[in-house]
């Protein structure tokens, strides 16, 4: 994540989940895919619109991106930009990162995201971020128009179905114990370190897991989803 953190309003649209002031009907299209990923891999899958999701590997886990499918990877990407906080603890990064240990990015579950469902859409938000990197944490009206663009983009979900995973053996951190409250509820299977060494955080080695995706009135969805109706802000 290469950008900085737009604190107050914008923090406050990522806690509250669902749209603010969306004013949409009660029913919405969602579209789902399922697919797996081992430690080091990378995962790719058409979304339709252009778009694709993946899950790139880090060095401790994956960070869930939405690219243009095809075309030179942008400097941010569709569901980076709509997804605050930056450049801390986020629903994107199924890592070890920030202190996480293995088992509390498992016990994130599900995790919430929002995303640009189109170039046009992209290109506000980024226009909106670039203009309140330049004017900086006063500037309240740009930080508005951001956290606006942010509550009107459409929202996914990514829930892990089954997981493997050394455990960690450091105390919880208080980040993690904010949001990681579903890792008993999660299926997974304890592992071994191969050198029988442990480590304060652990290590992600397998995950299966669910992606949905709220699909806004003229998104042309990739026929390998499963498409369904669902009420809105729940992908």
């Amino acid at each position: 994540m290469r950008v900085s953190w737009v604190k107050g309003a914008v923090w406050l649209v990522l806690l509250c989940g669902a749209g603010i002031g969306w004013g949409a009907p009660a029913s919405c299209r969602t579209g789902s895919l399922e697919g797996e990923v081992r430690g080091g891999e990378l995962f790719v899958r058409p979304i339709g619109n252009g778009l694709e999701v993946m899950l790139e590997p880090l060095a401790s886990g994956w960070i869930l991106r939405v690219l243009p499918a095809g075309k030179p990877r942008p400097p941010h990407d569709h569901a980076e930009l709509a997804t605050p906080p930056y450049r801390s603890v986020s629903p994107l990064l199924i890592t070890t990162d920030y202190s996480f240990r293995a088992q509390d990015a498992v016990g994130w579950n599900p995790r919430r995201f929002r995303f640009a469902p189109e170039e046009r859409s992209f290109q506000e938000l980024l226009k909106a971020y670039d203009e309140y990197e330049s004017k900086g944490v006063g500037a309240a009206t740009t930080q508005q128009r951001l956290a606006g663009l942010v509550s009107r983009a459409p929202e996914g979900t990514l829930t892990i179905v089954d997981a493997h995973l050394v455990p960690g053996t450091a105390d919880q951190a208080a980040a993690a114990a904010a949001v990681a409250s579903h890792f008993a509820a999660t299926a997974h299977t304890l592992e071994r370190p191969a050198d029988g060494r442990t480590t304060a955080l652990g290590r992600l080695t397998w995950m299966r897991f669910r992606i949905a995706i709220e699909l806004p009135r003229g998104f042309a969805a990739d026929r390998r989803l499963t498409v369904s109706n669902e009420p809105c802000g729940r992908p």
